[in-house]
């Protein structure tokens, strides 16, 4: 069957991989990942899906890494933080409310080969405990520390427990005492 182009076709935004990314999210973010698939995503985009692969030569494969970067590349922000602890700090928790509000591309972050998308968060971690004075081979491991941190609470609180037990968690209370004693361990 053919489908016809829909009549705001011409009112829509040209297809670039920026939107193509941002749709996909979104059907992962409403419907999971596994409902993900490149004619539902032609669907969302009002195209047809051999479309997304003039931006997407490799198809899903490079879709599902585009979602990776696009969720796992959040630099730390050193500026206007009280010291390098607090902008750790600050990123962490917003790195962790990012991973949380695409819970469904987690398991892709920890399970796929991007390693563009995490190091650029690592580098700028680094750099950010360099500037606080740690040195080169700690910051290396503490920024490593962290991102781990952060990635894997964000795995268990979308899980929902962290031990399968059923117990009621205050995640806000666990995820800011982990990030604690993580920070206080980092000495210049």
């Amino acid at each position: 069957m053919v489908r016809q182009p829909a009549i705001n076709a011409q009112n829509r935004a040209p297809l670039s991989i920026e939107r193509i990314i941002e749709a996909a999210l979104q059907i992962v973010d409403g419907q999971g990942l596994g409902r993900l698939t490149m004619r539902r995503l032609g669907d969302a985009l009002e195209v047809e899906a051999m479309a997304i692969y003039h931006h997407l030569p490799r198809g899903k494969e490079q879709l599902l890494d585009g979602l990776v970067a696009h969720v796992a590349i959040a630099p730390a922000e050193t500026r206007g933080a009280a010291g390098w602890r607090e902008a750790l700090r600050g990123w962490a928790r917003v790195y962790r409310a990012r991973l949380l509000d695409h819970a469904g591309v987690l398991p892709l972050l920890v399970t796929r080969r991007n390693p563009a998308a995490l190091a650029t968060t690592t580098a700028s971690l680094q750099e950010a405990l360099r500037l606080g004075g740690i040195p080169e081979a700690a910051a290396a491991v503490a920024a490593h520390t962290l991102l781990g941190y952060v990635i894997g609470h964000a795995a268990l609180e979308a899980r929902g427990t962290p031990d399968g037990s059923g117990e009621t968690v205050d995640w806000n209370a666990r995820f800011n005492g982990g990030l604690d004693l993580i920070l206080a361990a980092i000495n210049p």
